[in-house]
């Protein structure tokens, strides 16, 4: 097994990116594929100890910046460090890919090399967030922002075999999300793909509110791209501004510092429950292939784990599981009449 990374995709980029590879690449059993300009990838290699890691290169000279069209770019760069990493899969040369680079470009990336797998007609990327009770799955948090009705349903049919595979969870619980729990709430979407799933092969539970995504309720969220990538951006910066209020209270006077202190290891294991580095990235459910998709602003944590995830996913084929169950649930042929 080999994971091809692209290592020019992100905030931090190819620092933080080829840390957290030579750290996976110590603790795998699998080889990695570092993707893209060769001076830049070894000059940060030699900051590491990376010696007996199985580590190779691949030179790729262009990078897609975050305010490019990925369509545009891609055409305009052959060479751009997502495209040669998602054909390295493509090829046989790697079995995933990871990239924390431009979203859309890994989208379309993955998307031209792998193709789709029979009967989905939209790929989802598939978060994992937290709530009070435990993990559910979101999806799609972006990857495609328009959506019909039969997508959010084969949606629901990826997302189900998905939290039986990540949070090895049976009979997953399927929600839609909308502004009102009667299946006549919502806009034409939601409510026409409240009927469909009614029938789908899932378990379906019924609507889901804003205010209920963190209740636990449910172990899978399905929505348009646009709907989800919104969610999820409030979600971050609301655990970000609770943090900041958290420590600007507790450090405000003498006796507050000392309870910031005795508190310090239940706000670790709080941090360590809401950090969405502990996931490494979302899978791009949808394609016959496997890519990985990390948050701009990757650590070299977030990296390690996001590695970690897809050698996982590789060794439990996720791929073949998410064909079988959207072939055994006919969620391809569903449309409203």
């Amino acid at each position: 097994m080999r994971i091809a990374i692209d290592a020019m995709g992100g905030d931090q980029a190819p620092g933080s990116i080829v840390a957290g590879a030579v750290v996976a690449a110590r603790h795998l059993q699998c080889g990695l594929l570092l993707v893209g300009a060769r001076d830049a990838i070894e000059r940060e290699l030699a900051r590491h100890s990376a010696d007996g890691a199985d580590i190779e290169i691949l030179d790729a000279p262009d990078v897609i910046h975050m305010e490019e069209s990925a369509a545009a770019a891609l055409r305009r760069k052959p060479g751009a460090s997502v495209r040669v990493a998602a054909d390295a899969v493509r090829s046989g040369a790697a079995s995933a890919l990871f990239s924390a680079g431009h979203t859309g470009a890994s989208v379309m990336a993955a998307h031209a090399a792998f193709g789709r797998l029979p009967g989905v007609e939209r790929p989802a990327l598939a978060t994992i967030i937290p709530t009070r009770r435990s993990p559910v799955v979101l999806l799609d948090s972006g990857a495609t922002v328009e959506c019909r009705p039969q997508h959010l349903v084969q949606f629901a049919v990826m997302g189900s075999a998905y939290a039986r595979l990540a949070l090895n969870c049976q009979t997953p619980r399927v929600g839609l999300l909308s502004v009102g729990v009667e299946e006549s709430k919502g806009n034409e979407l939601t409510r026409d793909a409240h009927q469909l799933l009614k029938s789908a092969a899932v378990h379906f539970v019924g609507n889901v509110e804003g205010p209920d995504v963190f209740g636990g309720e449910v172990d899978v969220i399905v929505c348009d791209g646009f709907t989800g990538n919104v969610t999820l951006k409030i979600s971050e910066g609301l655990v970000d501004m609770v943090e900041t209020l958290l420590h600007d209270e507790l450090s405000s006077t003498f006796g507050t510092r000392v309870g910031d202190v005795l508190s310090r290891r239940a706000f670790r294991r709080f941090r360590k429950r809401v950090d969405y580095s502990e996931y490494g990235g979302a899978p791009l459910v949808g394609l016959n292939g496997l890519c990985v998709v990390g948050h701009g602003r990757s650590s070299s944590k977030a990296v390690r784990n996001a590695v970690v995830m897809a050698a996982r996913f590789v060794t439990d084929g996720l791929i073949p599981r998410l064909a079988q169950d959207v072939a055994l649930s006919g969620a391809g042929s569903r449309t409203i009449s």
